[in-house]
């Protein structure tokens, strides 16, 4: 890819496709760096504040910095091994640049308070011309903002936010954006620190040296923080990178677990499937808690149940129940959804949204997916409390009393209730999961009550959730339509990996949904939603299908599925939410639920080969 790859032919700017990004952070927001060397995505100072870089939703409006060779040259990304450092490399005929690109974290060498971002540029062979140009458009390219420069410091105010970027080159006012245009030899370097100023903190510079450091100390914290790992399978660097993907999408002052930290990245292009996903959801950062546990990392769940203890309480009483089914990173429960009807949309994908509506539906499912976190959490990492086994007992005592009713499903449809079977299937984990901790532990439980209700959802799932003429268990009761969330059946416990019931919907699901082992959550024609337009095959369901094949003995299939999911990860091992049919990742980028699913399958099949 050159330089000029987003550039129309009318001379705008295009977008880089959703694939070709990297992902840096610091544990309180992120950055989304294009393979041309361009930030364009960060929101500050935390995942779900209004954008400051927004050019992956609309590339002339959404802003966004630029930081590239000034000649064509062709690049190429990675990561600085074990770490979440990201490096841009500019390979032309006068020689070769590299940028690299990270936020210092706390705990690292950060300073208190202060959030920067930090690009540091070098040549390593030649010489080469750069470029950049730095464009913020605050409040999601809303709010105006005034423009400061003197010499190497630039400071651009707006209402609500400062951001004061300072550079070891000369900068120039360009209207609104500050620019520079430089030259470096052969082990000559630059560096670029964008920071969010006011209060305590001042703009501060960030000399070569202090770069260097900074960079050490990044690269310390990540490499400290993997070597915590105990997996060592086949599959190491895809899991590991799925791991420190899954850290970067935890927010440390709560320990909140955001689904992805992008939103309206279409699940469609040109289709209006376009959602928030900045936010807490229950099921997506409790299956975050079990996948890292996994791996033997305990800090990150004990810092969700500290979230879940502090903002999750079973007195609540909303119409959704004592859950909601999303919170926000700090534990607020009002979400509400608006459009931003100036921005464009990645390729022109409207509407694009911020905040979600989903946070009012009813979602049975999440009761199971939080217990069955709380359940392995007790296990794996450290006995749960006495208040926090007084939360659970009201959680399930709630389920007991209302798991008989029509909901929103997991997949969030916007189409009426139903009584989903995954819905059934997750209450039956909840209460089942909690017996088992009540029975271990020798804890208080009012277990005739539980069992009866836990035996009474494993018959009503049997008899109602079958079909005799598919041949399967099928999506809700009342119909004969497959969905791929039942995939979780085995995978929960609930019926045997082997038992014919099971492998008679396996293969249901593989003839229906399943494309060159890429998997569809079900199909919107025969299973209305409430929504226009199709969607492409969901990565999370593809991993949970090579977990269903391995746990089934079909090992060579469950091995060419894996390993034909991990063609579909972009050049750095990301992956988005869906696949399109021609391969391209769609959706919010990079999200927890297919990663969180990668940790898992790649886990089972590794012990499974031996």
């Amino acid at each position: 890819m050159d330089g000029t790859a987003r550039d129309r032919e009318d001379g705008t700017r295009g977008y880089v496709p959703i694939a070709d990004h990297g992902l840096i952070g610091d544990m309180r927001s992120v950055a989304l760096v294009g393979t041309d060397g361009t930030i364009d995505w960060y929101c500050c100072p935390s995942f779900d504040a209004p954008s400051v870089f927004a050019a992956i939703l609309d590339a002339e409006r959404g802003g966004c910095f630029e930081l590239a060779a000034a000649l064509p040259a062709r690049t190429k990304q990675f990561y600085f091994p074990d770490t979440n450092v990201l490096i841009t490399r500019f390979f032309s005929e006068d020689g070769v640049g590299e940028v690299q690109d990270f936020m210092p974290v706390a705990g690292g060498s950060a300073e208190e308070g202060r959030h920067r971002l930090i690009r540091r540029v070098l040549c390593v062979r030649g010489s080469l011309p750069f470029r950049t140009r730095v464009a913020p458009r605050f409040e999601y390219g809303a709010r105006p903002h005034t423009l400061r420069v003197t010499g190497d410091l630039a400071v651009f105010d707006s209402r609500d936010l400062t951001l004061a970027l300072t550079s070891t080159v000369p900068l120039e006012a360009d209207g609104p954006d500050a620019r520079a245009d430089f030259k470096l030899a052969e082990g000559e370097t630059a560096v670029f620190a964008l920071d969010q100023i006011g209060g305590e903190v001042s703009p501060s510079r960030c000399e070569c040296g202090e770069a260097e450091r900074e960079f050490a100390a990044t690269v310390a914290y990540w490499r400290r923080w993997l070597s915590s790992s105990r997996y060592r399978g086949r599959w190491r660097e895809m899991v590991h990178r799925s791991a420190l993907t899954l850290k970067l999408l935890t927010y440390a002052p709560t320990g909140a677990i955001v689904a992805a930290p992008t939103t309206s990245l279409p699940e469609e292009f040109g289709g209006e499937r376009n959602w928030d996903y900045r936010y807490v959801w229950v099921r997506d950062a409790a299956f975050c808690v079990y996948a890292l546990l996994r791996l033997g990392f305990t800090e990150e769940a004990k810092a969700f149940m500290g979230f879940v203890s502090r903002h999750i309480s079973p007195g609540d009483g909303s119409p959704s129940g004592p859950l909601q089914i999303m919170y926000g990173i700090d534990g607020r429960t009002e979400l509400p959804e608006r459009e931003i009807g100036h921005l464009e949309g990645h390729r022109g994908s409207a509407p694009v949204r911020i905040g979600n509506a989903a946070a009012d539906q009813l979602q049975l499912d999440v009761y199971g997916a939080l217990i069955d976190s709380i359940y392995l959490y007790d296990k794996w990492a450290e006995p749960v409390s006495s208040e926090q086994w007084d939360h659970v007992t009201a959680l399930v005592d709630w389920v007991c009393a209302h798991w008989d009713q029509p909901d929103e499903g997991i997949w969030e449809t916007r189409g009426g209730r139903k009584n989903f079977l995954y819905s059934r299937l997750m209450c039956w984990v909840a209460i089942e999961r909690a017996v088992r901790m009540a029975n271990r532990r020798g804890l208080p439980a009012d277990l005739p009550r539980w069992q009866a209700s836990r035996d009474t959802i494993y018959r009503r799932i049997m008899s109602s959730g079958w079909s005799a003429s598919r041949g399967a268990f099928v999506q809700h009761e009342d119909g004969d339509v497959l969905d791929a969330a039942v995939l979780m059946m085995p995978l929960s416990k609930f019926i045997a990996p082997t038992d014919p019931k099971w492998l008679s919907t396996l293969d249901s699901l593989t003839e229906d949904l399943v494309s060159d082992s890429l998997v569809y959550r079900y199909d919107p024609q025969t299973s209305p939603d409430g929504l226009n337009g199709d969607e492409g095959t969901f990565s999370i369901c593809s991993f949970w299908y090579v977990e269903a094949l391995t746990r089934a003995g079909r090992l060579d299939e469950a091995s060419l599925a894996f390993e034909k999911m991990l063609t579909y990860g972009n050049h750095l091992g990301l992956y988005a939410e869906e696949i399109s049919h021609t391969g391209e990742q769609q959706g919010n980028f990079p999200q927890a639920f297919t990663h969180l699913a990668l940790i898992s399958a790649a886990f089972n099949l590794d012990r499974a080969l031996g």
